[in-house]
């Protein structure tokens, strides 16, 4: 039998992205939604293949449908500790939308219920799903000790971005706006490869009055592991290419991940060798690439038919550190760049 999935939040997003995949997913079956629109929620059911008894106008109806195995959230991300806290009431598992909360002390109390609960509670991050990551994790070993890094988001801004008309974008109450509501996809890709953040130090900088809130980071940031680096991220640029690039730069040799949107595949070069005298030839591999948000869906799923938290990817423990470097770079923008620890829950 497939799990029952409870859709709370039917927007873009909904429709566009997570309904294709669950349905997609053989063991998953969209069986009832909320929207706090009532029209909202029956178009959506309608395209869904959802019984009207299952549309409700009420969360805390949906979350007592028996039938409802768990819960998809995606309301904005000042609702998502309210969500969570009503699923647990509910004895409900739930997967919702980054980022985790609207600040670190949502954040935190999110943390608290999910670690108390036995209950799958997970993020959607679904960067930390992406095959890359796996493929520079072998690689890794052969170009020595890491020491240091630069990652880089950048791009135009897109007139034509129909995420950016919905109102809680526009005018965020989540901190960083923007840079938290995309730079946490960004976070997920650098910690899962390179691992958690110490310390940043940065600048951040509003060009765009529809972002609501600062919209490009240039910082510097230092690893637990010891490992400096340089991360920029922003796309509300005037006219230039979308560029996305990762490189590691280690004792024995140096990585280089580009994915790009311009590329037909995305694609890690590397090469080997403790100086320029001794480099090895440089070798190029192409990454065929998963559908991430199927990934994250289907690793959810299984948390929920094992029942065992343990297996989601991305608990709320993980992405409460993506936020809090977000914090991080905010809190040290406002000192002038100073160096800022990154909080812990």
């Amino acid at each position: 039998m497939p799990l029952n999935v409870g859709i709370v939040g039917t927007g873009i997003f909904a429709t566009d992205r997570h309904l294709p995949v669950i349905k997609g997913i053989s063991n998953l079956k969209p069986y009832a939604a909320f929207n706090r629109t009532e029209s909202k929620a029956h178009t959506f059911a309608e395209k869904a293949g959802i019984d009207k008894k299952d549309v409700y106008q009420n969360v805390e109806d949906l979350l007592d449908n028996k039938e409802v195995d768990f819960v998809d959230g995606l309301l904005p991300v000042q609702s998502n500790l309210d969500l969570v806290q009503k699923a647990v009431k509910f004895n409900k598992p739930i997967v919702f939308e980054k980022p985790i909360a609207a600040n670190l002390d949502q954040a935190k109390e999110i943390v608290k219920i999910a670690e108390s609960s036995d209950l799958p509670i997970g993020i959607l991050e679904q960067w930390s799903f992406l095959t890359a990551i796996d493929k520079l994790h072998e690689i890794l070993p052969k170009i020595g000790d890491v020491v240091s890094f630069i990652y880089k988001s950048t791009g135009a801004w897109n007139e034509d971005n129909k995420y950016l008309a919905t109102s809680w974008r526009q005018n965020p109450e989540h901190i960083g706006g923007f840079l938290s509501d995309g730079g946490v996809h960004q976070l997920a890709l650098l910690t899962e490869v390179l691992g958690e953040i110490d310390t940043v130090s940065g600048h951040t900088k509003q060009i765009r009055k529809e972002s609501g809130a600062d919209d490009i980071l240039f910082s510097t940031f230092k690893l637990k592991s010891g490992a400096i680096g340089n991360f920029t991220y922003g796309s509300a640029f005037g006219a230039t290419d979308k560029s996305t690039s990762f490189t590691i730069y280690g004792t024995n040799g140096s990585i280089f991940y580009d994915f790009s949107p311009a590329l037909k595949k995305p694609t890690i070069t590397y090469q080997t060798g403790p100086s320029s005298q001794q480099a090895s030839d440089k070798t190029t591999i192409e990454i065929d690439e998963v559908d991430a948000i199927e990934k994250e869906f289907e690793n959810f799923a299984e948390a929920v038919e094992k029942k065992d938290k343990a297996l989601v990817k991305v608990p709320p423990r993980k992405a409460f550190h993506h936020l809090a470097i977000v914090a991080a770079a905010l809190e040290s923008s406002e000192k002038d760049g100073a160096s800022v620890k990154v909080k812990n829950p």
